[in-house]
């Protein structure tokens, strides 16, 4: 937790110096991400919210994303990833979102991809979206790797 609670510190000194703001959505990170940055003194001025948005019951009521939609794209995917960033940005009004899903273990997901396995888009001034496998069924290891990857994937999106 360490290692977040620093990602996290140096990322909320950044958005706070330029005065923008980040929201989440996270799946397999359960909650990780929006911990960490909601851990550092001031977040108030940087996070402006997340959702742990790990069901299709979630994925409509909380981020208002139909069936439709969803069309042609499947769940943990780099184009679901993006379809969560633009809707949980646009949703809170944020400078960015950050969104996380994917298989954290000790089984795969039903899509057949493996454990370990998550992708990662971020949405605002510009975008990104990345895709991971860590190679281990460890549940908790991935879910840190999980909320490590994003962080720092926004903060690399950032520079």
């Amino acid at each position: 937790m360490e290692t977040l609670l620093a990602a996290a510190a140096r990322l909320g000194e950044r958005l706070r110096a330029r005065n923008e703001t980040v929201a989440v959505s996270e799946s397999s990170a359960g909650g990780l991400i929006s911990a960490a940055l909601l851990a550092q003194p001031g977040a108030s001025a940087f996070f402006l919210g997340g959702a742990v948005v790990y069901t299709r019951q979630a994925r409509e009521g909380l981020l208002g994303i139909t069936p439709s939609d969803m069309e042609g794209i499947r769940s943990a995917s780099e184009p679901y990833a993006l379809l969560l960033a633009h809707r949980v940005r646009a949703r809170l009004g944020a400078s960015w979102g950050l969104a996380e899903t994917g298989a954290a273990g000790p089984s795969g997901n039903r899509y057949g991809d493996a454990p370990g396995h998550a992708c990662f888009a971020i949405s605002g001034p510009c975008e990104i979206t990345r895709m991971i496998e860590t190679g281990t069924a460890d549940r908790a290891a991935n879910m840190r790797i999980f909320a490590a990857t994003a962080l720092a994937l926004l903060d690399e999106l950032m520079s």
